[in-house]
């Protein structure tokens, strides 16, 4: 364990260089609070630490193999679980990381992905949106259940790491080239089907978005996100383990059988007659108390009330105005979030695998009713001044008359 403590005070220096240097293009950044976030990351990784160590867990068995199941580092150069334990290898083999070691080098990974997903709120809003006064995109940066599955050795981390930097990336492509490459790379070998969505998201956002873009890029931007999708189709959908021959009835096969197996589980809810409006909701707001056997499951009920009282802020009159004309970000985030749970729903019924994958994609829900609220708030700003300007306007008219009749 005293290799693990050295590595964490390491990696809180390494940390410092990457912090500066975001905040010297992000001046609003408070890198007092990053650091904050830094040591209540690796708090939950000493917790999902001492989870594992009494608990069956993947990461022992993604040590295990990095270890000892592989001749060499590219042995394990393959998409899904066998690219954590290749990600792991160098570390383990090279470096000689123990399993301590490994698993918060992992946390700190997933600690990266806090930090772009902070930047890529914060640069896209104009205001702090408020939570009972509360400053709302801090309260989403730490909130429990995202760093406790985001905090080990395993697909959370990395893919969490990588979609924060993917994302940050998206919204300059052209100066973020290697967020782009590095989250890209990362997010596609842990979860293909996500690495599309995102890139689909990002060129639907960018077509129909409010940017003033030349109309041919915003084009190529949906036609490149077309081809790509073609490209890679048949192997996506190999991936998931369904027919590219006859999608249909095999989706609807291993769905049933999903269903059959997770429920064996103990914490599964049969979802198989649910209608779709039934299936998002117990993918994104459940568990809820009744749903919660144990204190993990209390504290995961009372984040998705939140999750609750933040999604009830998008049924208002002005969002299908604001949703039309929003930025491109704004759409790619909207259109992630559902197609990814959309295709979940499907797939899964247990709510412990529920709890840990929506992690992974619930800050795209949280951007889209922030930057809702923002807009809000722009718009009352915008009103005010509007009425200042026809009063002050009215009292120069006024005052104008009476000079007139003075004279």
């Amino acid at each position: 364990m005293f290799g693990a403590i050295f590595l964490i005070i390491v990696l809180f220096g390494v940390s410092q260089p990457i912090m500066n240097g975001l905040q010297q293009k992000h001046p609003y950044l408070k890198a007092g609070l990053l650091n904050q976030m830094y040591w209540y990351h690796m708090f939950f990784g000493l917790v999902y630490y001492t989870y594992a160590v009494f608990n069956p867990s993947d990461s022992k068995n993604y040590f295990k193999m990095a270890k000892n199941g592989y001749n060499n580092w590219f042995d394990a150069f393959h998409a899904g679980t066998e690219f954590v334990e290749w990600f792991a290898y160098p570390f383990v083999n090279y470096l000689f990381f123990n399993y301590e070691m490994i698993m918060f080098f992992c946390t700190w990974i997933g600690f990266l992905g806090f930090i772009y997903f902070y930047c890529f709120f914060k640069e896209n809003l104009r205001f702090n949106p408020k939570f009972e006064g509360w400053d709302a995109i801090t309260i989403f940066m730490f909130l429990p259940n995202m760093h406790f599955w985001t905090s080990s050795l395993g697909k959370g981390a990395i893919i969490f790491g990588g979609l924060g930097l993917l994302t940050y990336g998206l919204s300059f492509p052209a100066k973020r080239i290697p967020q782009l490459l590095i989250g890209g790379f990362l997010v596609y070998m842990i979860r293909p089907h996500i690495f599309f969505a995102v890139l689909i998201g990002m060129a639907v956002g960018y077509v129909l978005g409010r940017e003033k873009v030349p109309l041919y890029q915003k084009y190529l931007t949906a036609i490149a996100g077309i081809v790509l999708s073609v490209l890679f189709y048949e192997k996506i959908i190999l991936y998931l383990g369904y027919d590219p021959n006859n999608l249909l009835e095999s989706f609807e096969e291993e769905s049933a059988l999903n269903a059959q197996r997770l429920q064996s589980a103990g914490s599964g809810v049969d979802m198989s007659n649910y209608s779709l409006p039934m299936k998002l909701f117990t993918f994104w707001f459940r568990p809820l108390f009744v749903d919660s056997p144990n204190a993990l499951g209390i504290v995961v009920s009372i984040e998705n009330v939140l999750y609750l009282y933040m999604f009830s802020k998008i049924f208002h009159k002005d969002f299908i105005k604001y949703i039309k004309d929003a930025p491109a970000m704004v759409k790619m985030s909207g259109i992630v979030f559902f197609s990814i749970s959309i295709s979940m729903t499907y797939i899964m019924s247990n709510l412990g695998i529920i709890i840990r994958q929506k992690s992974q994609i619930m800050f795209y829900m949280l951007f889209v009713v922030a930057a809702f609220l923002d807009w809000q708030k722009t718009q009352r700003i915008k009103k005010r001044g509007e009425i200042y300007n026809r009063i002050v306007e009215a009292e120069r008219r006024k005052l104008l008359s009476l000079t007139d009749k003075g004279d």
